[in-house]
Parts: structure tokens; C-alpha cells; sequence
């Protein structure tokens, strides 16, 4: 451990000097009422009311957010799991009652959730806001303290966070932490009872590394290659228009995003048509250039835009066609929203996650072979299925695992408080949102309690007498 944090923090507590000092108040928490946790939620939530303004500027700063998006996909969506967890904690942090066994008569049994303790949140860029917010709302209605750690990438979102927490919470619950990639590194070393963090796999498997030498429970929000599966019976202008949100919104900078599209070959050529119509209604209804749209973002850094130009540039090298778009400028960090027809499996934009604009079709001839398709990669955090036919729908969703799914939608699954959320191997462990992510941050404490005298076991005490063999017998055949 080092002394003083790397680089500049939202306190001016040390790092081990500041999880210390939440040590101690998340002992005195866990014996807190849950109206309190209530309390602090409805602070969170009022002040993202009189703060709307603000978290817009700070988005629109970074990468140029409109502020429309910011109010649907950071403040609403952050809004809806507050107030769904404020409707149902009380229920959530009661103990549940359980059945009891034959073999166990007169006992009890219950469980009942304890807040884990100190928490560490490492929030992503894409959406820097929300998912710094989305946690918090889980780890504080569980009962726990939090150290938030924004990401460098998104300087004015994370002065915002730090600005937020300083004005709602002594830093012994919550507390911003800011830095780069070093001061991560110093939080990972200190033994929190949970950490979840949201970004890519390849950091995801450092974060799962670092807790595995605390024994520490983690959440992985990560990400991957999402497909889009359009078969012969899809309603193909509302497919594309779903579609066409979906890669656009914050520039293709979703983890849930459509990464990549299978179209059955009858109806290809018509969807590429009516992807092209959407993307003309929503970003250029008047027939200006998409680089003057307000309704579209950019991409959050230089770094961020020379990779996914440079997936453009390595798939037309390698004799792939652009249907639309296709127009870069690094000057303001745009990529125009584009489809890339046909690219080859092994080039960079079938292998890695986009996380931008470009969106590569590729055709099948029968369902088996798109399943094939999309197994040939991890598994994906994201399937979106658009098919009017329920056997389709049912054979899609059966044979490809995916964390989540949507039918003739995208997205918004992300959005539903009693959906839980979460990645599947490669794209995630563990759930998020509503009572899923009350329980990631919870302990769920098993309690059975017997009756005093005589109880049901004690007949089987030893010594293992003929009599008490017998009625093992008896136990093992009828209970």
C-alpha cells in the first residue's frame, strides 16, 4: 500500500486512510434501519431532478452527448432502478421465510440479507453517469458504503460524481476517487467485500485476479460481440429502425449495442435499404451531412476514434463494402453511421468488439447456420432476435446462450428494474438492477432455528444402536 494516492481524489484521506475509514461506518450501517437506506435514495434522487442541467453539460463535454440521449440513457434509466428499489426494499431486506423438510420438523428457517460491507465501483466511459449511479443504488439499498472510481476518460462526468457524493454523503459511506489506471491499481489491492466493475473483459479478468487474492465477490459487466439475428419473416422497416437506434445511440459506444447483424439472404438487400431510410430519418431528416446532426455523438477520445477508423479502414482493405456511410472525421472525433456488407470472419472487425458506428451484415440460409455463426464466438452479452415466427424466436433463443435477450427489440432490456442484468462467460459475471442487484451487494445469511428438548435428530445421536440404524433405513427410503 502507498501513503498518498497516485493521483488527484476526491478527498483528502489517503486511499488506505479512506477505506479505513468506511471500514468502520459499514459496521455501524449494517445495524442501521432500512428507512435510513431509504433516506440516502431519496437524496440521490432529488438531487438528479434539480441537477438535470449540470449532468447534461457534463456529458455534451465529454463526447458531446445530446442531451436528449443523456436524459433517457443517464438520468431516466437511473431514475427508474431508484424508485423501483425504493418500492420494493423494505420487501427485499426482510428475512424470507422458507419451507421446512419432513426430516427437519420443528425447526424454522429464513434467510436474511446483510449488506457485504465496503464496496468498490469501477464505472466505465460509455456511460459514465449511469453506471457509476445504477451500483451505487444496489450497494447503498443493501446497506453498504462505496468508493466510486469514475473513469480518467470522462473528466467532467467524474468532477460531477465528485461533486454529487461531497454534497450528499460523508466520504465514510460514499466517496469518489479519481485517477488513472495506478490509482485502480492501488483500490484493487485492498480487501473489499465486493467489487463491481463495468468495462471490458480483458480489464475484467485483472479485476477478478486482484479480488481473488481477498477472496473478494465480484459483478463483471463486460461486453463482446452482440448479434442481431433477422430471419425471412421480420417486419423489416421496424427491424431497422430498432436496429438502427440501437447502433446510434451514444455512436455505437453500447456494451449491449448490435455488434454485428445476421440477415436471412432472402431479405438482406431490403433491410440494408430501410437501415439506410432510418438512419437518413434520424440523423439527417433534412439532408444535411450526419457530422451536423445535434442528435448524434461523438467518440469519446482520439484513441477510442483512431481504433474503430482503423476497423473501417482494415475491413475495406480487405475487400469489404461499405453500403452507407462510411465518412470519418478525426477532427471532431465522427464516424458516420455505417454498414459494412459481407466482411471476411477473420478480419479485426469480426474479431474484436466495435464499440462504435459500424455495423457488418452477414447473410444465412437457415437458422442452424446462424446459430453456428454466432457460437463461433464467446458468448455475447446481448441477443436480439427479430423474427415474427415462434418457432424461430423459440429455436434462437434455446441454442445460442447469451447474458440477455430481446425479441424485435434492442436495448432496452437494460432498462427493466425485474430483468436481471449480466454478462455470461467471457461477458460477464454475475446480475444487476432491481433485486438482483440488491443481492449482489447482500450477503444472504441462511438462519435455521430448532426447538428446545426433544427435536427429530436427536433419536439419531449416537451410539448407532440397532434401533437407530433402523430408522436411518426408514429416513433414507421415505424422507
Amino acid at each position: 500500500m502507498v501513503s498518498a494516492p497516485l493521483a488527484p481524489v476526491a478527498t483528502q484521506l489517503s486511499i488506505p486512510a479512506l477505506f479505513a475509514r468506511q471500514q468502520g461506518r459499514a459496521e455501524a450501517l449494517r445495524r442501521e434501519a432500512v428507512s435510513s437506506r431509504a433516506a440516502r435514495l431519496r437524496r440521490l434522487d432529488n438531487w438528479l431532478t434539480d441537477n438535470r442541467e449540470a449532468i447534461q453539460e457534463a456529458l455534451y463535454t465529454d463526447f458531446r452527448k445530446p442531451a436528449v440521449e443523456t436524459d433517457v440513457t443517464e438520468i431516466w434509466s437511473s431514475q427508474t432502478e431508484l424508485r423501483h428499489t425504493l418500492r420494493h426494499l423494505e420487501k427485499w431486506a426482510a428475512p424470507r421465510r422458507v419451507g421446512t423438510p419432513m426430516a427437519l420438523v420443528g425447526t424454522n428457517g429464513w434467510v436474511q440479507a446483510e449488506p457485504k460491507g465496503v464496496t468498490l465501483i469501477i464505472a466505465p466511459w460509455n456511460y459514465p453517469f449511469y453506471l457509476a449511479i445504477d451500483p451505487l443504488i444496489s450497494a447503498l439499498a443493501a446497506g453498504n458504503t462505496a468508493i466510486i472510481k469514475p473513469s480518467e476518460m470522462t473528466p467532467a462526468v467524474a468532477e460531477l460524481l465528485a461533486r454529487m457524493c461531497g454534497e450528499l454523503f460523508d466520504e465514510a459511506e460514499v466517496a469518489v476517487v479519481q485517477g488513472d489506471k495506478d490509482v485502480a491499481t492501488e483500490l484493487l489491492k485492498l480487501p473489499f467485500d465486493h467489487i463491481f466493475f463495468t468495462g471490458s473483459p480483458q480489464v475484467g479478468k485483472i479485476v477478478m485476479r486482484a479480488a481473488a487474492e481477498h477472496l473478494t465477490s465480484v459483478t463483471l459487466e463486460l461486453g463482446g460481440k452482440s448479434p442481431a439475428v433477422v430471419d425471412e419473416t421480420a417486419d423489416l422497416r421496424d427491424a431497422a429502425e430498432k436496429i438502427i437506434w440501437g447502433k446510434g445511440v451514444n455512436a455505437g459506444q453500447t456494451c449491449v449495442a448490435p455488434d454485428y447483424l445476421l440477415v436471412h439472404e432472402a431479405v438482406r438487400d431490403q433491410l440494408v435499404a430501410e437501415m439506410q431510410a432510418a438512419t437518413q430519418r434520424f440523423y439527417s431528416p433534412e439532408g444535411r451531412p450526419v457530422s451536423e446532426s445535434d442528435s448524434y455523438a461523438r467518440l469519446v477520445n482520439d484513441h477510442h476514434f483512431g481504433r474503430v477508423a482503423g476497423l473501417l479502414e482494415d475491413a475495406q482493405a480487405r475487400g469489404t463494402k461499405v453500403a452507407f456511410g462510411g465518412s470519418t472525421d478525426a477532427g471532431q472525433r465522427f464516424i458516420e453511421p455505417t454498414v459494412l456488407l459481407d466482411p471476411p470472419t477473420d478480419s479485426r472487425i469480426m474479431q474484436e468488439e466495435i464499440f462504435g458506428p459500424l455495423l457488418p451484415v452477414l447473410t444465412f440460409g437457415s437458422l442452424s447456420a446462424a446459430v453456428d455463426a454466432v457460437n463461433a464466438h464467446p458468448k455475447p452479452l446481448a441477443l436480439y432476435v427479430f423474427t415474427q415466427d415462434k418457432e424461430n424466436q423459440r429455436y434462437l433463443l434455446q441454442n445460442i446462450p447469451a447474458g440477455g435477450a430481446c425479441v424485435n427489440e434492442t436495448i432496452l432490456h437494460l432498462a427493466h428494474p425485474e430483468l436481471p442484468f449480466g454478462g455470461f462467460g467471457n461477458s460477464g459475471v454475475g446480475r444487476c438492477h432491481g433485486h438482483a442487484g440488491f443481492l449482489a451487494f447482500s450477503n444472504e445469511k441462511s438462519v435455521l432455528k430448532q426447538r428446545v428438548g426433544l427435536t427429530a435428530l436427536k433419536p439419531l445421536y449416537p451410539p448407532y444402536t440397532n434401533s437407530v440404524k433402523k430408522m436411518v433405513n426408514l429416513l433414507l427410503r421415505w424422507l
